[in-house]
């Protein structure tokens, strides 16, 4: 036998969470993390960041530099090959721009772990 549905209120009761009350900007934690990248180890977090960051950046662009010099061609029709060119040598000028700064970033960070 099936007992009968019990009816429920129209009410919704809430609580107020203790962290979100007690929560601000102007906490101690917020401090203690920017006082940690102006130590050592966080510098070369900050460092190691970077390197990542440049030497990912440099693979790609010189996957795409090389995609878009082999699709370069003056026999196509339509296209403007001095504008092909031109994205050619742009898209390798940037890349080794990024091959420059992944060097400089490689530099600092070996020359932080050293010490």
């Amino acid at each position: 036998m099936e007992e009968p549905q019990r009816a429920r209120p129209h009410t919704v009761t809430t609580t107020a969470s203790s962290f979100a009350e007690n929560f601000s900007t102007t906490s101690s934690s917020f401090a203690y993390d920017r006082e940690f990248l102006r130590t050592v180890p966080g510098l070369l977090i900050v460092a190691e960041i970077g390197l990542c960051f440049n030497g990912s950046a440099f693979v790609l662009y010189l996957s795409a530099a090389i995609v878009d010099a082999t699709s370069v061609s003056p026999e196509r029709d339509g296209h403007n090959f001095n504008s092909w060119a031109a994205s050619s040598f742009f898209a390798f000028l940037v890349t080794i721009c990024y091959a420059g700064n992944t060097y400089f970033s490689f530099i600092a960070w070996r020359s932080r772990t050293i010490q």
